[in-house]
């Protein structure tokens, strides 16, 4: 199964699995047998941060699982009170240690945290640790347009990935350009809206309503289509569940496609709400 997962082409030349798996707010000790559930079912790209709390657990499953190294993608992430050059460097060592592995493939910054205005000397750090080898690709999280461009003017690598809230209440249109412009992929996490499209949406739209009515159409829960809707457009995406059953479902989302006139419906759904606090208000 987890070679039916498409992948992306990242601009430092590794590829990323499409669809991952997102382990927030998942305890440490739940997190191993969760992590197992998900490589079982067959995703093979595991996304966790310093922050989860979860990263020994998560690396727990990965090296249990009998699955080759280099068939597995793993991210993590330095925090917000780790950031600057040595600082960085240090969270990176703890956060290997945690994981029990000699690398990861992909470490990002995980909030640009302007008011600190320490991002561009924690980016120093991670070019430092891709140059070592110690993580394959670097790129940053909820970095708005204008962290970005600043983060460039002094940058000597480029982010690979940039990762941001993204669902079809917000769909990030003017950043997804923006990072297409330089060559970043565009990595959506609370890419469900944690459970909104569940309830009718802010705007005034039933989102249940034309959801479902897709969902029906295409024989699949409104889970699968929202991640189908994604993948068609080219995200990078990381639902999160700890329950079996939804694990599984969530990654049987390639074997139908959206028409244009699904893919318009769900357009129809944004307004702009978010399910997590602002890039530039959270430090």
């Amino acid at each position: 199964m987890a070679d039916s997962t498409p992948t992306v082409l990242l601009n430092d030349g590794h590829t990323i699995p499409q669809l991952g798996f997102g382990v927030y707010k998942v305890p440490d000790l739940a997190s191993t047998e969760i992590v197992r559930t998900a490589l079982e079912v067959g995703y093979r790209h595991i996304d966790t941060a310093s922050l989860y709390g979860n990263e020994r657990g998560t690396g727990v499953a990965i090296r249990e699982s009998g699955i080759p190294r280099d068939e597995l993608f793993v991210t993590t992430k330095v925090w917000n009170t780790d950031q600057g050059y040595e600082e960085t460097l240090r969270a990176f060592d703890t956060s290997l240690d945690l994981l029990g592995l000699d690398h990861v493939d992909l470490y990002l910054i995980h909030w640009p945290a302007p008011r600190q205005d320490r991002y561009r000397e924690t980016w120093r750090a991670l070019e430092r640790l891709r140059a070592e080898g110690r993580t394959r690709s670097v790129g940053v999280s909820n970095f708005h347009r204008n962290h970005l461009e600043r983060l460039l003017e002094s940058a000597e690598v480029t982010p690979a990935v940039n990762q941001i809230e993204l669902h079809p209440f917000l769909p990030q249109r003017e950043l997804r350009a923006v990072n297409a412009a330089h060559g970043i992929a565009t990595e959506a996490w609370s890419p469900l809206a944690r459970g909104r499209f569940f309830t009718p949406a802010a705007n005034g739209s039933d989102a249940t309503s034309d959801l479902g009515a897709i969902a029906r159409k295409h024989g699949r829960t409104v889970a699968q289509v929202v991640l189908r809707w994604h993948l068609q457009l080219g995200n990078i995406v990381i639902p999160k569940s700890a329950t079996p059953a939804r694990i599984a479902e969530n990654f049987a989302v390639f074997d139908f496609t959206l028409d244009a006139d699904d893919l318009a419906a769900i357009s129809a759904l944004e307004n702009g709400e978010r399910t997590g606090t602002d890039p530039d208000r959270l430090d």
